[in-house]
This record gives C-alpha cells, sequence and structure tokens, in this order.
C-alpha cells in the first residue's frame, strides 16, 4: 500500500513575527516620510509656539492693564444709616431717623499726570523687552537651524571617510591575502576603519542633539522626525565699520531702549511721590433726617500731613531712579563689548573662509590624490596616505567651522543693529 505523498507544511507566521514586520514597517515609513524644514517655516512658528515670545506678549498686555488702571478715576463711597431718636426733654420727639452720605475723593491733576507718565514708561519699556525677546528667540532660532546644518555637513564627511577607509581596508585585505602587503597594513587599515565608524556614529548622535535643541524652542510645534535643508546664507559684500557700527547699535538696540524706558519709569515715579505729599481731599455730601429735623450737608475732608510727609516713599523712588541709570550705562557697556566681541569674530572667520577658498580646501584635496595614486604604484606606504586622508578630513571641517563661525558672528551683528525688526511688525 503506498503513502500519500505528504504536502510541505508551512508554518505561519506568529504574532510576534507579524509585530516585528509591522513595527519595522512603521518605523520605515516615518524615516521615509519624515519632514522637511526650512528656516523661514521654522521662523513662522516663533509667534505661536515659543514660550519666551508669549511671555513677552503677556507683558505688554499687563503693561497696557496698567495704563488702563493710571487713567481710572477712584471710585466713590456711598454710606447708608438709620435707626431710632428718643426724646428725653419736655416736647422732644420720638421717632426713626436715617442717614445718607456720598463720600468722592478728588484725583488731584497733578498726581494724575505722573501716574499716567509712570504707565507710558512701562508701555515703552514692555514693547521694547517684547522686541528685545524677538530678536533673541530668531537670533537662537537660526544659530540652532544652522547648528543642525553644520551636524549633517559633517556626517557627510564622516561618510565618505568612513566609505573611503572601508575601500582601503578591503584593497589591503586582498593585498595581504595574496602576499602583496605587510600584515601591519591591514591591522593599521582595520583601526582607521573602526575610527572612522566611530566618528560616522558620534557624528550622526551631534546631528541629534542639534535637532533636539531647535525642537525644545518651539515644543510639539516641531516633529520628531524631520530634515533640514538649505545652506549658510552668503555674508554681506560689506560690513561698516566699527564705529559706525557702535553709534548704530547704540541708538537702535531694543535692550538699551528697554533700560532706558525703565530709567524714565523711575524718574516719574520720583514725581509721583513727590506729587502724593500734597493732601488729597474727599468731598463728601450726605443727607439725615430726624423726629421733626431734617439736615443737608456738604464736607471737604482733607488729611494733614503731619506725622508722614512720605519721605521714606521718595527717597526709595530716588535710589530706584539711580539704579536704574546705572544698569543702562552698564548695558551700554555690556552691549559695545558683545559688538566689538562678534565684530573681531566675523573678521577671524572671514579670513579663513577666504583663505579655504583660495586653494586651501583644493590644495589638500589634490594632497590626497596623490598620495593615493603614490601608494597605488608602491612609492608610498600605506600611513603616508592614511595621514593624507585624515588632513583631508581635518580640512573640511575647518572649513565647515569656519563657516559656522562666520555666521553665527553675523548672526550676533544683526541681532545686535536690530535688522530683523526693520521687517517685522510688532
Amino acid at each position: 500500500m503506498k503513502k500519500r505523498p505528504q504536502t510541505p507544511h508551512y508554518r505561519k507566521p506568529g504574532h510576534w513575527q507579524l509585530s516585528k514586520i509591522l513595527l519595522a514597517s512603521i518605523f520605515c515609513q516615518s524615516y521615509a516620510y519624515s519632514e522637511t524644514l526650512s528656516l523661514p517655516q521654522v521662523l513662522n512658528l516663533l509667534e505661536a509656539s515659543n514660550p519666551s515670545i508669549a511671555h513677552a506678549k503677556a507683558r505688554q498686555e499687563s503693561a497696557q492693564a496698567a495704563w488702563v488702571t493710571a487713567k481710572a478715576y477712584p471710585n466713590p463711597e456711598l454710606e447708608i444709616g438709620g435707626g431710632t431718636s428718643t426724646g428725653l426733654g419736655l416736647g422732644a420727639l420720638s421717632g426713626s431717623n436715617q442717614q445718607i452720605v456720598l463720600a468722592q475723593p478728588l484725583d488731584l491733576p497733578f498726581v494724575r499726570e505722573a501716574r499716567r507718565k509712570i504707565a507710558e514708561a512701562g508701555i515703552a519699556s514692555a514693547d521694547e523687552a517684547n522686541r528685545y525677546t524677538w530678536l533673541i528667540v530668531r537670533s537662537q532660532t537660526k544659530l540652532a537651524y544652522y547648528e543642525i546644518l553644520r551636524r549633517q555637513a559633517e556626517l557627510q564627511v564622516s561618510k565618505d571617510n568612513e566609505q573611503l577607509l572601508m575601500q582601503i581596508r578591503d584593497k589591503i585585505r586582498l593585498k595581504v591575502s595574496v602576499g602583496e602587503a605587510p600584515r601591519y597594513e591591514q591591522v593599521k587599515s582595520e583601526a582607521e576603519a573602526l575610527n572612522a565608524l566611530k566618528l560616522r556614529e558620534s557624528a550622526e548622535t551631534r546631528v541629534d542633539d542639534a535637532k533636539s535643541a531647535l525642537r525644545m524652542m518651539f515644543g510639539p510645534a516641531i516633529p520628531h522626525q524631520f530634515n533640514a535643508q538649505g545652506d549658510l546664507p552668503a555674508p554681506p559684500s560689506h560690513l561698516p565699520s566699527l564705529e559706525n557700527l557702535r553709534e548704530e547699535v547704540l541708538g537702535k538696540q531694543p535692550v538699551l531702549q528697554q533700560f532706558r524706558a525703565d530709567a524714565q519709569k523711575a524718574l516719574a515715579k520720583i514725581k509721583y511721590e513727590e506729587n502724593l505729599r500734597y493732601p488729597q481731599p474727599t468731598l463728601k455730601m450726605g443727607a439725615q433726617s430726624d423726629p421733626g429735623l431734617e439736615q443737608w450737608q456738604v464736607n471737604i475732608v482733607l488729611p494733614l500731613p503731619v506725622w508722614n510727609q512720605r519721605q521714606g516713599p521718595i527717597a526709595e523712588a530716588a535710589a530706584e531712579h539711580r539704579q536704574s541709570e546705572a544698569l543702562v550705562n552698564q548695558q551700554e557697556y555690556a552691549v559695545v563689548r558683545e559688538l566689538e566681541n562678534a565684530y573681531n569674530r566675523y573678521r577671524i572667520a572671514h579670513r579663513q573662509v577666504e583663505t579655504f577658498d583660495a586653494g586651501l580646501l583644493k590644495e589638500a584635496e589634490t594632497v590626497l590624490k596623490v598620495a593615493e595614486a603614490a601608494y597605488k604604484l608602491g612609492e608610498r606606504s600605506i600611513l603616508d596616505y592614511l595621514d593624507a586622508q585624515r588632513t583631508y578630513r581635518t580640512v573640511r571641517n575647518d572649513y565647515l567651522n569656519a563657516r559656522f563661525d562666520r555666521q553665527a558672528a553675523l548672526i550676533d551683528l544683526e541681532r545686535l543693529r536690530a535688522t530683523d525688526l526693520e521687517n517685522l511688525k510688532l
């Protein structure tokens, strides 16, 4: 009796295998479809997503509310009372009595004017603080975005370096296997390939760190997986002299305008405290009804500045004004120092970039090609070839760093000059 041929049994994939396949497909899709963000797109998210901008706008709203408070008149006071009256003498009447009094504190014009000036100086300070916050956040955003571009470029250099060293390693393996190269060349090439792998992984980590720094400024508005595109912009064709920049910064920098507005606010507060020494009168009007008697009265209540003549509040306001004036001077020195530092950094980095563009980068590439050809011909050792390759990688990274340093210094100069505010309506 012949046995029936058994059909091959195919095992169905289990739940664990299906889960792994599903997770892998989701990961690949999310990686493949990661969003690409340009710098203008990121900058457009500032107003809606950055907490520093929200804080500055809240301060503006608070200053506007203080101005409304400064314009408000004091509320009147209404006093109503009643009771009973009992006559004690012959012919005295007994019965109920009522009383109503309306009191209105009078706001003196010069006190009101001083209070209004304090509020207006507060609005000016909040407005300049908002402008300065915009400059700071935009500068930080640009630096963070360009840092991603920088790290991505470094990653590409690391990948190219890794690919080249892997090719060198494979070629040396083949030469060692056929006896055309000594064993130590394979050991050296293996070590260089492992180092290139480590450098590439470190570069990938730096890219992730740079993206995380940008996401921290915007929260969930920036997707977790995204790519940055673009390149560093070209430098300006002409940069004003340091003297002209110093005058421009001292006249336009919002942080200086903010501190100056705070000084004006402190000065107005001195005048306000001095004006409060004058008695603030209160007008009272009332009527009183007793059994057999009705009275109407108009009174003026005037506090007498005998014990408290506001020496303390006036001295405190004067001290705050001196502090604010000192802060203005201190901030001017700090801004000028920051300007000089950014200007010098820009000049140094710009000269470095010009040196690379003038031929240093090309020369390093040429040296690498010559070393490679000499190694293939047996005229140079593997150490010379690897040294030339390492020098070329270092030159490329130095070129990227010089370009980024120049752009970072230029961003600081633009922030100090407040050039971005010319196109913003705040």
